[in-house]
């Protein structure tokens, strides 16, 4: 409605050109001329139509219903324009947000193997960066893709009405105009592809600044991290200006085509309608009309492409991102857990990290029996965390199995698997968000009763109460407002209110204070009564009452038993304990 509306708003205009200025007389006899002629061309049918719409019986009378329908089929047609723009809105941004839902469901989707070979700051530009720059596209495209070419088809439909031969010389020329925006397109692509890599380069320098701003400052590493971020910003500026010179030519290159057009057309038309040969002077006029008119959708669909274009760059990284096929995926037929019933065992286990690294585990079978602690030992890299991980199926074993109740791990639904667990981390992960909600993370309808009994149970209530607004203190990013000791105890905090079956406790009191790891380890000793547990230490006094101490080196399991079997052994358990408490 609004492309038919808008060439009828043309046509009007032409009329209301021509009657000003021809002879009112001779428009009503050629008016009557076409009444009784058989055999009317499409273009004598139009004008017969209108003037049937707007003549009347005196020139005056004949403006002025000429001037109401122009009024009208203007104020129609922008009503339609704003329909139009609103529907194609709603659209283009309905599809936005689905895009960034889907990246973040994804994302949510993706093992912890894809998060230890993608930088943050990356993934972070595909979110925010390039979805922007793909609405921005997809604006344009709603926006001018949908109603342009219709919009063009209908000019160049009445251009060919009025006069064919004119037309066809406008259709020769517009192509070399669409060669060079093509080109210009492809150009803007290659760079739109490098801009947005160099953006997440400089979100990644922005995130790793922000995150360790303590070291950088404690370094007096100011300068250099500053320098490290304007070459990257002096980069970036310098892609985005390559683009922008292309981008800007854009316009001017169709407009320089579209003169050309319009001048060789006022030519030869000119002569047409001076040699009276076929071409009248409302013809000519309503044709240059429409010419002109037909310039502006055709350099609207100029920059379409070169939106285009960068929108394309963005997509390849967006889709690039979607597309990252799942490495822990859940059985089509998965098998409820339940509650955690007997045992873990681990069968000839095997792990490296990405094919073709060297093993992380290797041999790696022991069993953990329903009410065992079990502590894990052994140097750095020997792959106690590793062990640790694969049981909540972070990763999943390259060769053996690992079976929990006689359950595969890999066939057992994930939502039932973890919530089966509660793991207690060295780096704690808070929200910026109040105490309490911390501590009843993933349990939105726990009660406040229960909230403060797994503070009472954490050693933690104690300081809770001494922060400015108790339960509802704002804790900073990451709880930067709380001391290590303190955010550990929110940690064993949630992790008692989760009151899971099994425990994985990976170091969770190896970066603390003396006093902090008491108050800490009298938490956990709670934590763990009456519950399955899996003890990763460096300290080993933490371990020395856990039912089984494996200890680990290069991978394999080289000793099992109790502290004092071990230590009479006189082997690596022995070496450890005696480095550490010599």
């Amino acid at each position: 409605m609004f492309v038919l509306l808008n060439s009828a708003s043309i046509w009007l205009t032409a009329s209301l050109i021509n009657n000003i200025l021809s002879d009112f007389d001779q428009i009503v006899k050629s008016q009557a001329e076409w009444a009784g002629k058989v055999g009317l061309t499409l273009n004598e049918k139009l004008k017969y139509w209108t003037n049937v719409l707007i003549l009347r019986e005196t020139p005056l009378a004949s403006l002025k219903v000429l001037c109401y329908s122009i009024l009208t089929v203007f104020f129609t047609k922008n009503i339609f324009l704003y329909i139009k723009n609103i529907l194609l809105r709603i659209v283009e941004l309905k599809l936005v947000k689905e895009i960034r839902d889907s990246l973040y469901i994804h994302i949510q989707s993706l093992s912890l193997g894809y998060f230890n070979k993608k930088q943050t700051g990356s993934i972070s530009s595909i979110v925010i960066n390039d979805v922007e720059q793909l609405q921005r596209a997809l604006g344009v495209v709603f926006q001018r893709l949908f109603v342009e070419p219709v919009n063009i088809l209908t000019f160049v439909g009445l251009l060919f009405i009025i006069s064919w031969k004119l037309a066809l010389i406008a259709i020769i020329i517009i192509p070399l105009a669409g060669i060079a925006i093509i080109g210009i397109g492809r150009s803007i692509r290659r760079k739109s592809r490098r801009t947005q890599s160099k953006i997440a380069e400089i979100m990644q320098i922005l995130t790793e600044t922000l995150s360790s701003i303590r070291i950088v400052k404690a370094f007096v590493n100011e300068k250099e991290e500053v320098k490290k971020f304007t070459r990257k910003s002096e980069h970036y500026f310098k892609l985005l200006l390559q683009r922008a010179r292309l981008d800007l030519i854009a316009g001017p290159i169709t407009e320089s085509f579209g003169v050309i057009i319009g001048v060789v057309l006022l030519w030869f038309g000119g002569m047409e309608v001076l040699a009276n040969r076929g071409v009248s002077a409302e013809d000519f006029i309503r044709f240059i009309l429409i010419l002109f008119s037909i310039l502006g959708p055709i350099k609207q669909m100029s920059n379409v492409n070169i939106k285009i274009q960068m929108g394309a760059a963005s997509a390849e990284r967006i889709f690039g991102l979607l597309d990252t096929p799942l490495e822990i995926t859940e059985n089509p037929n998965p098998v409820d857990l339940g509650v955690f019933k007997s045992s873990i065992e681990f069968n000839n286990v095997h792990f490296e990290y990405n094919d073709g690294d060297d093993r992380v585990l290797d041999e790696v079978s022991f069993t953990i029996k329903k009410g065992e602690v079990v502590a894990l030992v052994g140097p750095s890299g020997s792959g106690k965390s590793t062990i640790a991980d694969l049981i909540p199926r972070f990763y999943d074993v390259s060769n053996g199995f690992l079976e929990i109740d006689g359950h595969n791990v890999r066939k057992i639904s994930l939502s039932s698997l973890r919530g089966n667990m509660g793991i207690v981390t060295q780096e704690i992960m808070l929200f910026n968000d109040t105490i309490r909600n911390n501590i009843a993370y993933g349990q939105p309808n726990v009660s406040e009763n229960a909230i403060r009994q797994a503070a009472d149970a954490a050693n933690a209530t104690a300081f809770i109460e001494e922060t400015p607004n108790g339960f509802d203190t704002m804790i900073g990013e990451r709880g930067v407002n709380l001391s290590g000791g303190q955010k550990q105890r929110l940690a064993i905090a949630r992790a008692l209110l989760k009151n899971p079956p099994i425990l994985i406790l990976d170091e969770a009191t190896s970066a603390l204070d003396t006093e902090s790891e008491k108050m800490v380890q009298r938490a956990i000793e709670v934590l763990m009564k009456d519950r399955t547990a899996l003890v990763i230490a460096h300290r080993l006094s933490t371990v020395q009452n856990a039912d089984k101490i494996i200890v680990l080196e290069k991978g394999k399991i080289i000793e099992v038993g109790s502290h004092t079997d071990l230590y009479n052994k006189g082997e690596l358990y022995r070496r450890l304990y005696d480095i550490q408490f010599e």
